[in-house]
């Protein structure tokens, strides 16, 4: 469906939260599901713990995207819908700013966008236009980061519908784009063990040393966290290279997790990198509601700058901040509702969760991640992976939450005792991710009264994890959540033990169908 919309009103919540994307939001066929498993309102018989992938929407997110959606019908009499659109997103904007803590950074501008991935094409094409050279991109393997990313990084069409619902031909070159070269440099090794971190970062900064030397520009991407947990390269190794090139080198914080501290994120923009975030990560919004914060001294240097015309499919001009001449281009009657309406959802999630005490936070996450962590290494149908510690100096020290783990990947194994045990493949661990998610209590080959087997758990999907003696593997990712962290302390209440066993028991459910899985 074309966001282009000329007049209200508009159409149902469920239906907004699934437009304004690509292919990835839309429901399957014949299905009530989007490509991640969510749906568009709530299923509170759902227990999620998959927020590194998608979560589906809460009561509480859902009630504020339609208590928006009935604002907006309220007002339409007196206001165009490109009125209303831009008014609203300029309140978003504040609110966002406020709650990430960085009111103290004058001159911080943000950019909204329907994803992660659509805020890694805007970033490039911000970072290309008028080069004279081809512009280097920098970026973690697909897999840690997202399908789409090198694709987008590219300037080329990375989905066959645009956020603004115009129909294309994806993998082709977006018309009047910069050129751009992407490289992805690997963070783990073929068996899913990560590369050292000295590794990592010597051949960044190789590749930026010689992008430099030949007068290229390079956008350098700093992922906090990845798919499985992993900050890469080494902050560090950025603010050595920031110092060395600071007039060559644009450094892009992918943030997209949002697993983030006020502290962190005020210290990324003060150091003048960009940060891109979603609402759907760590937040738990509903998936597509991305927003890249653009610091003041970047936002001075950039926002002269041409877009291609093309970016039309992408942005609204609404999307962006007031004195962006670069965005002079865009469609100034577009609008995006389905946008809106999920970053409504992610800061009401959000909002709840700054009321949370910093020492609560640290409290719960720190109990999670030790009871999901033994859960992992006691079991024989588990192989807990390693995560890093993470590390993110020289820029801020480890005192806030987000130094403690929140995503817990791990690989399925059948036991010893199985006539062909070890790691499960692609394939079986699919199939053990989608039935946690079912009600199983008839299943033919399960206990019809196994009270475990109807309880239904959406677990982070599988993520490609190398190989094992030779057969493609996946891992799984457990996550705590700002949900989940909320419902463990709001109130006062220390519920945290309630969550914990939850979480353990998709785990149990988890072994349970591997235990049961035909050999």
């Amino acid at each position: 469906m074309n966001n282009r919309h000329d007049r209200l009103p508009l159409p149902s919540t469920q239906q907004l939260l699934v437009e304004g994307g690509d292919a990835r939001i839309t429901l399957a066929p014949g299905h009530a599901l989007n490509k991640y498993g969510c749906a568009p309102q709530p299923d509170p018989g759902l227990m999620g713990f998959g927020s590194a992938t998608a979560s589906t929407i809460s009561e509480t997110g859902f009630d504020a995207a339609n208590e928006l959606r009935s604002r907006l019908l309220r007002a339409a009499d007196t206001q165009p819908p490109a009125t209303l659109y831009a008014s609203e997103l300029n309140r978003l904007r504040q609110e966002l700013i406020r709650l990430c803590g960085a009111t103290d950074l004058p001159g911080l501008d943000i950019v909204f966008a329907a994803s992660g991935t659509d805020l890694h094409l805007i970033a490039a094409q911000l970072i290309s236009s008028g080069a004279s050279a081809s512009t280097l991109a920098l970026m973690l393997n697909p897999e840690e980061t997202g399908s789409g990313v090198p694709t987008a990084l590219a300037g080329r069409h990375f989905s066959a519908h645009t956020a603004l619902g115009d129909s294309v031909s994806a993998g082709t070159t977006i018309t009047g784009t910069g050129a751009i070269q992407v490289v992805a440099v690997p963070i783990r090794q073929t068996d899913g063990i990560p590369r050292p971190a000295t590794a990592v970062d010597a051949e960044i900064e190789a590749l930026v040393t010689s992008a430099i030397g030949q007068g290229r520009r390079v956008l350098l991407i700093l992922t906090d966290v990845s798919k499985t947990g992993l900050i890469a390269p080494s902050v560090a190794c950025m603010s050595a290279l920031q110092r060395r090139w600071p007039d060559k080198l644009d450094i892009l914080v992918d943030a997209c997790q949002f697993r983030l501290a006020p502290a962190t994120l005020r210290a990324y923009l003060a150091h003048g990198f960009m940060v891109a975030l979603t609402g759907s990560k760590f937040l738990t919004g509903p998936t597509f509601s991305g927003a890249l914060l653009i610091p003041s001294a970047a936002a001075q240097r950039l926002r002269s700058r041409p877009l291609p015309r093309a970016l039309q499919a992408y942005s609204a001009a609404a999307d962006w901040p007031d004195g962006w001449d670069g965005a002079g281009i865009l469609d100034r009657g577009a609008s995006n509702f389905g946008l809106l309406l999920r970053w409504e959802a992610a800061l009401a999630e959000l909002r709840a969760f700054r009321a949370i005490p910093e020492t609560a936070v640290k409290r719960f996450l720190l109990s999670f991640a030790e009871a999901v962590q033994h859960r992992l290494s006691s079991d024989p149908c588990f192989e807990l992976i390693p995560v890093p510690l993470i590390d993110r100096r020289p820029l801020i020290e480890a005192t806030s939450w987000d130094h403690i783990p929140t995503i817990f990947p791990f690989l399925l194994h059948r036991p010893a005792s199985a006539a062909h045990s070890g790691p499960l493949n692609r394939d079986e661990t699919a199939l053990v991710y989608r039935r946690l998610q079912d009600k199983l209590s008839d299943h033919p080959d399960l206990n019809r009264n196994d009270a475990l087997a109807a309880l239904r758990y959406q677990l982070g999907q599988p993520v490609a994890f190398g190989q094992r003696n030779g057969v493609p593997v996946s891992a799984l990712r457990l996550c705590a959540s700002a949900r989940l962290v909320v419902e463990a302390t709001a109130g006062g209440q220390d519920n945290g033990a309630v969550v914990i066993e939850r979480a353990l028991a998709a785990l149990d459910k988890a072994a349970m169908l591997v235990r049961r899985l035909p050999v």
